[in-house]
């Protein structure tokens, strides 16, 4: 049985029933992807920033879809549940979320995110990268492919991080559409920009993987233990990408000025480039 939290008065309740009401899991592919474009839609009908992250990844998922369809991991049937199972611990998270019950600590940071107005969509984007690649990938992994079985998925693991960082490699392209001071940050901040911009697909991999390795030789009750430590940690190494410090923040405040307010036109320049996969 899920346990609510404590009831609360919260901005943007009635905003985030609004969009999980449209919110499915998934069994197929196809099935996340159209669960993605429910919350992206709703999101956009209600100018909710939880839009940003769904777009981006709706596009993760458009890709590895395409690239089982032209055989570039070694088992596609396996890399199919893989998929749905990482893209349904995000959905899940999200409507968890909004019903108030419980979810992760990684995840809560990141959704508690999109109510602040004043982040850029870069900082969004990020929370929700972090979250789903540094909490969720390993524990996805592991479901996959639990015990002996783990070792086999190395290669097409590698191969759906080698998509989320080709992915990452689009993201400041697009950023640059709707964020045309974002320049001003890389001459300005210098070295002060590694604590909000230091994430490494290739060392979020990294990590995952090990997660992963730990969990499948661990029973359940320990792997409860792991994923509490686990969870702590991520939700720690997000603050920073949220609440980067004072004189940081108040540059950011500057760029966020030239962004647009309406999550439309953001998803808009996101989707341009993004959507793929049909």
């Amino acid at each position: 049985m899920i346990s609510k939290r404590p009831t609360r008065t919260e901005p943007g309740r009635a905003i985030l029933t609004a969009v999980l009401a449209h919110i499915t899991l998934g069994t197929t592919i196809d099935e996340v992807i159209a669960g993605l474009d429910g919350v992206i839609e709703s999101s956009v009908q209600q100018n909710s920033r939880l839009a940003y992250f769904a777009c981006l990844y709706r596009a993760v998922t458009a890709k590895v879809r395409e690239g089982i369809a032209v055989g570039r991991f070694e088992d596609g049937q396996r890399m199919e549940r893989l998929d749905v199972v990482f893209a349904n611990r995000y959905l899940a998270a999200l409507q968890a979320y909004g019903q108030g019950a419980r979810l992760s600590r990684s995840w809560e940071v990141a959704f508690g995110a999109a109510r602040s107005w004043h982040l850029l969509v870069l900082q969004h984007l990020l929370l929700g990268i972090h979250a789903h690649i540094n909490f969720d990938l390993g524990i996805a992994a592991a479901q996959t492919a639990p015990g002996a079985a783990l070792a086999g998925l190395k290669h097409d693991f590698d191969e759906i991080s080698a998509i989320l960082g080709e992915m990452l490699d689009d993201v400041q392209s697009r950023i640059a559409r709707i964020s045309p001071w974002m320049g001003l940050f890389d001459r300005l901040a210098g070295r002060s920009d590694e604590a909000l911009f230091s994430f490494s697909a290739s060392t979020a991999r990294d990590l995952a993987w090990r997660t992963a390795q730990r969990l499948a030789r661990l029973h359940e009750e320990a792997q409860a233990t792991e994923l509490d430590q686990l969870d702590r940690t991520v939700a720690a190494l997000a603050q920073p990408i949220r609440s980067p410090g004072r004189w940081i923040t108040t540059l950011l405040l500057i760029i966020r000025a030239r962004e647009p307010n309406r999550v439309g036109d953001v998803v808009q320049a996101l989707r341009s480039d993004a959507k793929g996969g049909g």
